[in-house]
């Protein structure tokens, strides 16, 4: 299988944002016009995160979906604000491909099992912001929110339950690494890797081409960033190549 390189706009107000550790978010441009440039450039999907819909109590903002869904044409996974089935049906119908779910699964873990059955596993997946926690078994602890609250939950412990009520997918976002360009978390990675069998998205903390082929070693099965790609630090193109020449197949 080849190794994903995926671009991910965090959205907010209709904006693509981004901070570090979700915090002191500052503007990277319109939303569809940098999910052209990323098509265009060979991306091998989209991530589209409306990153203040849980914390607001909104569902997505379907306009800036339908507009990037109707510019690109590769897969587009759209997550923010996802609470219920009838949630994934009306991003399905205006464009996207694939539906994250975080706060919302926590909140009510069946909607897993619900959407699984109804769409099929291959369109849900489960988008874990997830930290260091001492406290918790495995050191991992889950956050909700857009990172904004602890969920009380063991992070490893959760995506097995996760994958095993249906989730197709597990987008992995690492809180602490989140915008600091200081590399992915490895140990985070490979802790999620070993306990389920479904396809893992690495992201979070992306600062380098060499940050993206440890993580492909750490077990990932693709890789994403934001704001190397947004301001220009790297393009896919390089993140491929540095990919290829470590004997990982791509795109």
């Amino acid at each position: 299988m080849a190794i994903r390189v995926i671009p991910c706009l965090d959205v907010h107000d209709g904006r693509v944002v981004k901070g570090v550790n979700f915090r002191n978010l500052r503007d990277a441009g319109d939303p569809v016009e940098l999910a052209s440039a990323y098509g265009a450039d060979g991306a091998d999907e989209l991530v589209f995160l409306d990153v203040s819909a849980s914390a607001q109590g909104r569902a997505t903002t379907y306009d800036v979906v339908r507009r990037t869904a109707e510019t690109v044409f590769i897969p587009l996974c759209v997550g923010g604000g996802v609470r219920e089935a009838a949630d994934v049906d009306t991003l399905l119908r205006t464009g996207a491909d694939k539906v994250g779910i975080n706060t919302g699964a926590i909140a009510r873990p069946q909607v897993i099992d619900e959407i699984a059955q109804r769409f099929g596993n291959q369109v849900l997946v489960l988008s874990l912001d997830a930290r260091r926690e001492p406290d918790q078994p495995s050191g991992f602890g889950v956050t909700t929110h857009g990172g904004r609250a602890a969920a009380g939950l063991d992070a490893i412990a959760w995506v097995r339950e996760a994958v095993e009520r249906g989730a197709g997918e597990v987008l992995l976002n690492s809180m602490d690494a989140d915008g600091t360009t200081n590399g992915f978390d490895l140990e985070m990675i490979a802790a999620v890797r070993a306990v389920v069998d479904v396809p893992v998205i690495a992201s979070g903390g992306a600062g380098t081409a060499e940050h993206f082929v440890e993580a492909a070693r750490a077990g990932a099965d693709a890789v994403l960033a934001a704001s190397v790609f947004h301001y220009g630090t790297l393009t896919i193109a390089e993140v491929k190549k540095a990919l290829a020449a470590a004997g990982f197949t791509v795109r």
